[in-house]
């Protein structure tokens, strides 16, 4: 059997940092901090769950970001 494969570490960040902040310097700063991915979303986008590392995603109301989660 195959071995299980470790997943790439997260970058040392705080989703709840970028709750408040606009989705321009949220989106520069996640960069900033190491995430290869950013996801931008209107409230109530329907999305795929699946985990994808180095992935943060930001729920987006008019320019602010109102909720954050990684994967």
């Amino acid at each position: 059997m195959a071995p299980i494969p470790t997943p790439p570490a997260q970058p040392d960040d705080t989703p709840q940092s970028y709750v408040g902040l606009d989705r321009h310097g949220a989106e520069e700063r996640a960069r900033s901090r190491g995430w290869t991915t950013v996801r931008s979303l209107p409230p109530g986008s329907i999305i795929t769950m699946e985990f994808v590392a180095g992935r943060i995603n930001f729920e987006v109301d008019g320019s602010t970001v109102t909720r954050c989660w990684v994967g």
